[in-house]
């Protein structure tokens, strides 16, 4: 599932940044694009991680080992805003139409331009994270057999044709499928990564910085791991099990209910937390549910079926099988599930 819903996760961003689909799920021409978003975020995740390396040898090998990739990414990002420029700015309804009198490149280079820098990031940020989120999603779904029958039951309930399972009102109040998705997200956050924070050393308020009662010098960098906060038992309970019924325990106290949902930071908070929540909702409903009322799926059988889980030969920390297993880049790279799917009778005979 991986490699499938990396490849739907840049279709769906080049459409809505620039309102042309890639194709890459049939037509191998851009998939070079989404080993170039790995290479890019293992890079700028090593450097933040380990500022210094970026000063020895290490930063030009890798710089000299991926230039190739590099460049053909920029020219394809290159490709599609030239492309799109030529056009109205609301000849399609996008990010471009939206956000072009904001950044417009007039007296500028376009390589110097706010879009160009912005299309650089929209492309990771929008279609790998989400991209995560689905195949880790799929893997617990698939793995959890009372979750994937309350969630079929939920979808296949709610719509009576394919075509109302869409943004709105219905979708919203799928709850269970919404509780699938921020369990999943706790579980496996596609951005597991400490997200440091400081205080710039040329700051000249009078406020000191405060955190939990520590005073923090201008120019020290703090940070909480997403990963860590999700699964610290004092916030969720049996921290390393699937139950997206914790998300609508009636019974809960409110004060633990209160808690949970400020532990819960899978798009981080305050000023740089995620802009595109609402789209990777969105995006990942439509996912799950158009997927569950088209087919029936099962993990595939021997060691396909193991892929993506974890196993004690990987170490401490990975033993777990039933925990989906994402490698940290800044964002994450990661590989299964492995899923049988079997067309839902008359439902799915209307894919043919």
């Amino acid at each position: 599932m991986t490699e499938r819903l990396k490849r739907l996760g840049i279709d769906t961003v080049s459409i809505l940044a620039f309102g042309k689909p890639l194709n890459t799920q049939s037509d191998p021409e851009y998939r070079f694009m989404i080993d170039a978003h790995i290479f890019g975020n293992y890079r700028c995740n090593l450097f933040m991680q380990f500022p210094l390396l970026k000063s020895m040898r290490l930063y030009s090998f890798l710089e000299i080992l991926f230039a190739r990739e590099v460049r053909r990414y920029w020219a394809a990002i290159e490709s599609l805003i030239a492309s799109r420029l030529a056009e109205d700015r609301h000849a399609r309804h996008d990010l471009y139409s939206i956000v072009a009198g904001e950044m417009s490149p007039s007296g500028h280079n376009l390589m110097d331009s706010e879009i160009w820098a912005e299309a650089g990031f929209f492309f990771p940020a929008g279609g790998e994270t989400t991209s995560t989120l689905l195949a880790a999603a799929f893997f617990y779904i698939s793995r959890n057999p009372t979750a994937y029958r309350t969630l079929a039951e939920e979808i296949r309930s709610t719509f009576k044709t394919v075509d109302e399972i869409k943004g709105g009102a219905k979708l919203s109040n799928c709850k269970y499928l919404r509780a699938c998705i921020d369990e999943t997200l706790r579980m496996s956050p596609p951005a597991p990564s400490t997200l440091w924070r400081e205080l710039s050393a040329s700051d000249t308020s009078s406020q000191p910085w405060i955190v939990d009662g520590h005073v923090i010098p201008p120019g020290v960098q703090v940070g909480v791991n997403t990963y860590t906060l999700h699964h610290n038992e004092e916030f969720f309970p049996d921290s390393f099990a699937f139950k997206p019924e914790r998300w609508l325990d009636a019974e809960m106290p409110e004060s633990q209910r209160t808690l949970m949902n400020a532990a819960f930071q899978a798009f981080s908070v305050g000023t740089r937390s995620c802009a595109g929540k609402a789209m990777a909702y969105l995006q990942a409903s439509l996912v799950l549910a158009r997927t569950l009322w088209y087919f029936d799926f099962q993990v595939a059988r021997g060691k396909l079926g193991e892929v993506g889980g974890g196993n004690p030969k990987l170490g401490q920390g990975r033993e777990r099988e039933d925990e989906y297993q994402l490698y940290e880049i800044l964002s994450s790279t990661h590989d299964g599930p492995n899923l049988v799917f079997q067309p839902r009778g008359d439902v799915g005979e209307q894919l043919l």
